[in-house]
């Protein structure tokens, strides 16, 4: 997996390429907290990501529970309907906002 940070103001977008998985979801985690610092606005971008496990998914919830916690917002953008259809099964629709 390889992520491409791109800061603009308060917002970072995190672009992501391959899996968010078992063993890539905590590097992604680690590297993107780094970047977090006066971020109000988190968007991951999965356009090039195809694939993601629950582990991914539990990384969504603590990116959620972060930006909530600073009054700041997070997104996911341009997730395949694979991808949706899993964010869906799981009630993550219901707390994300994924497009």
């Amino acid at each position: 997996m390889k992520a491409e940070y791109l800061k603009d103001g308060n917002k970072l977008t995190v672009c992501t390429e391959g899996r968010i998985d078992t063993l890539t979801a905590p590097e992604l985690e680690r590297s993107t907290e780094s970047w977090l610092e006066n971020i109000s606005d988190l968007v991951l971008d999965l356009e090039k990501t195809d694939y993601i496990s629950s582990a991914g998914l539990r990384l969504m919830l603590a990116y959620l529970e972060m930006m909530e916690a600073c009054g700041g917002s997070f997104r996911v953008i341009h997730a395949s309907d694979p991808i949706k259809e899993v964010f869906s099964m799981t009630g993550l629709l219901d707390l994300i906002d994924v497009r």
